[in-house]
């Protein structure tokens, strides 16, 4: 099997596709730690060491996601609560693109609680 962090975001066009609700199941067992989210996004919740490892590792989050220019939703609450959510809205649902950020974020460095 390919590996996803080999990989890079492809831009997708308005109006195409999502990927089937089978594959979507099929790639979340390669991005351990991630659920689906209404079968339209991938999400994963994390509780930080603190608040300053929160931000530092959405400013990782940010960087990796400027260089595949694929961007997520990042929801950081109760100081260090964090949640990453990563769809293409160009398509209103999943694409591999997702699923490559996923697993480019699950490299980087990070300190939970």
């Amino acid at each position: 099997m390919d590996d996803l962090t080999r990989k890079h975001c492809i831009p997708c066009e308005q109006g195409g596709e999502p990927m089937p609700a089978h594959l979507a199941q099929t790639m979340l067992q390669r991005v351990k730690g991630w659920t689906l989210a209404e079968g339209k996004r991938l999400r994963q919740d994390l509780v930080m060491k603190d608040f300053a490892e929160a931000v530092r590792f959405i400013g990782e989050i940010a960087r990796v996601a400027d260089a595949e220019d694929h961007h997520p939703d990042l929801h950081l609450t109760g100081y260090r609560k964090l949640t990453i959510e990563l769809t293409t809205h160009a398509v209103g649902g999943l694409t591999e693109n997702d699923f490559i950020l996923a697993a480019k974020i699950d490299t980087l460095p990070r300190q939970v609680k």
